[in-house]
C-alpha cells in the first residue's frame, strides 16, 4: 500500500493509515480476534476523529488484524467474580450505551462512505459492526455469526435492526435464534454484503477509492435516504427527498456534474 502514514503507537488497538483519499483503519487485537474492549473503542473513535478531520479523506475502510474481522465484545472485561452484585457488575447495558451504541451512531453519521473489508470472523458486535458500515466486503474464509443467543442475551449494537433491513424478517430470526454461522458466499447470495473477494482490503480499497472520487456529500445524504426511508410512508419520503435534493443542488458537485456532462467531459468532484 503505497503512501501510507501511520498514525498509532504500535501498542494502538485501532491503526490508523491513508492511501490518497482513503483512510485504512484497523482493529488490532488479532490475539483476541479483534474483540472491542473499552480502549478500542476510545481508539476506534480518536481514528474516526482524525479522519473526519482530514479534509482530503473522502472514503473509509475498516477491517481487522490477524485471521478475523471482530468478535465482538471482549467478555473478559465483564465482571463475573463471585460475590456480591453479581448481575449488577456482569450487566451487559453501561457498555453497550456507553462504547457500542456511541460506536454505531458515529459510523452511521460520518460525513464519508464506509466499507468494511471483512477478512476473518465476525461475530456478535463484531458482524454489527461490519452491517454499520455502507457497504461490506468479504474474504471467501470470512463469517458472520450472531453469537448471542449462545450466552442468553440479544443482537446489539444495532444488529438486531440491521440483520432484518439486510436479509428481511425471516432469515434474520434464524440467524439470531440459532447462532448459526452464515458464510461469505451465503452472506452475498442472500444480498447481507456486496462482494466476495480473494484480498477482502484490496477490494475494499480499491472500492473506496471510487467513491472518494465521487460526490461526497451526495454520498452520504443517499445513505441516509435509503437507512431512514422504511421509518417513513412514500409520501413522507417524497417530501424528504425534495428536501434532501434541494440541498445538493447547493453544492459544488452537482454544479461541477451537470456542467461535466453537458460539455462531455469527466467531472472533477471535490467533496463538496
Amino acid at each position: 500500500m503505497t503512501a501510507a502514514i501511520a498514525e498509532t503507537s504500535t501498542e494502538s488497538t485501532v491503526l490508523y493509515s491513508t492511501q490518497g483519499a482513503v483512510a485504512l483503519l484497523t482493529l488490532n487485537r488479532p490475539q483476541a480476534l479483534n474483540s472491542f474492549t473499552r480502549q478500542m473503542h476510545r481508539d476506534l473513535g480518536l481514528a474516526l476523529d482524525k479522519a473526519e478531520a482530514d479534509k482530503n479523506i473522502r472514503a473509509l475502510v475498516i477491517t481487522g488484524a490477524g485471521r478475523g474481522f471482530c468478535a465482538g465484545a471482549d467478555l473478559s472485561e465483564f465482571d463475573f467474580a463471585p460475590g456480591p452484585n453479581l448481575v449488577e457488575r456482569a450487566n451487559p447495558g453501561p457498555v453497550i450505551e456507553q462504547a457500542f451504541n456511541p460506536t454505531a451512531r458515529r459510523l452511521t453519521s460520518l460525513r464519508m462512505p464506509t466499507i468494511a473489508a471483512v477478512n476473518g470472523v465476525a461475530a456478535g458486535a463484531g458482524s454489527s459492526l461490519a452491517l454499520t458500515c455502507d457497504i461490506a466486503v468479504a474474504a471467501p474464509n470470512a463469517s458472520f455469526i450472531q453469537a448471542f443467543s449462545k450466552i442468553g442475551l440479544v443482537p446489539d449494537a444495532g444488529g438486531s435492526w440491521l440483520l432484518v433491513q439486510k436479509l428481511g424478517l425471516a432469515r434474520a430470526m434464524t440467524l439470531a435464534m440459532t447462532g448459526d454461522k452464515l458464510s461469505a458466499a451465503q452472506a452475498r447470495e442472500w444480498g447481507m454484503i456486496w462482494e466476495v473477494a480473494d484480498d477482502s482490503v484490496a477490494a475494499a480499497m480499491a472500492l473506496a477509492q471510487r467513491l472518494a472520487l465521487l460526490p461526497t456529500k451526495a454520498l452520504v445524504a443517499t445513505r441516509h435516504l435509503l437507512r431512514e426511508g422504511t421509518t417513513r410512508t412514500l409520501h413522507q419520503q417524497l417530501d424528504v427527498e425534495r428536501d434532501t435534493q434541494s440541498d445538493m443542488g447547493r453544492t459544488h458537485d452537482y454544479i461541477e456534474g451537470v456542467t461535466a456532462f453537458l460539455e462531455k467531459r469527466p467531472a472533477a468532484f471535490k467533496g463538496e
